[in-house]
């Protein structure tokens, strides 16, 4: 039996006003895979990303998450939109990081990671505060736990933003380019944590700009250019031998 993909994504459209950002989207990360979406600015890559968790409404088509339509449910051949409440449910089984940190700047590094489970979940503070120092520990930052975002370095704060969006022991993380706001030394710490995820079986959709990242972690990518998918297949295949013009131009210009 094949397994039920992670994400599924059948023909799926957004649009913002007159602008049509996705143009018909299909594809599927199953479980445990490392997907990465690489493309040009405004390809619509981010905006897929945020339609995963709801965070943007599709216009058109549809997509699930782990089996399960996002933000909908069916009934007979109808959609019904699902409530703010049952919507913010949902959401905890997905990690999201941006490519700001978006640390709440009052609260210590521990703080932030024990947020979510205390306020979302109902944990109690001592089990969210040893979860969270096992997340800090995980990403290097045991050291850090009582520094605040503004003493933190970007790399740094990107790791807190990671462990704690693990915090809320997602089924899927989305990465919407967690590396492109750092300087670039600070980068390779970042992506060796994502590559401890990825070897713990995590699956992960990740919009980069890393294509060494992409072809040593990746399972499977998809470039993206004007809302559409212009291809996809092994990250190794497509980033040594793509087949499609598009592809060959952006990627002489990132390699």
């Amino acid at each position: 039996m094949t397994p039920t993909p992670m994400v599924k994504a059948e023909g799926v459209h957004k649009s913002f006003g007159a602008a049509h950002i996705l143009k018909g989207i299909d594809l599927e990360v199953a479980p445990r895979e490392v997907f990465c979406l690489i493309g040009p600015s405004g390809s619509g890559k981010s905006t897929f990303l945020r339609c995963i968790n709801h965070l943007e409404k599709v216009s058109a088509g549809r997509l699930s998450v782990d089996g399960e339509l996002v933000g909908y449910r069916q009934k007979g051949d109808k959609l019904y939109e699902l409530k703010d409440s049952e919507v913010a449910l949902k959401r905890r089984d997905i990690g999201m990081v941006f490519q700001r940190f978006n640390l709440f700047p009052h609260m210590t590094a521990i703080e932030n990671v024990m947020e979510a489970p205390v306020q979302v979940k109902g944990e109690t503070r001592a089990v969210a505060r040893a979860r969270a120092e096992r997340l800090l520990d995980r990403v290097g930052l045991a050291d850090k736990a009582n520094n605040y975002p503004s003493q933190l370095s970007g790399g740094q704060q990107q790791r807190v933003a990671i462990a704690r969006a693990l915090a809320m022991e997602p089924k899927l993380m989305l990465f919407d380019e967690p590396t492109s706001a750092l300087d670039p030394e600070l980068v390779g710490d970042v992506l060796d944590v994502m590559r401890g995820l990825a070897e713990d079986g995590m699956t992960m959709i990740v919009v980069t700009h890393e294509m060494g990242f992409a072809r040593e972690v990746g399972d499977a990518l998809v470039f993206m250019d004007d809302g559409v998918v212009v291809e996809s297949g092994h990250p190794r295949d497509v980033l040594t031998n793509p087949q499609h013009d598009r592809t060959k131009s952006f990627l002489s210009k990132v390699l």
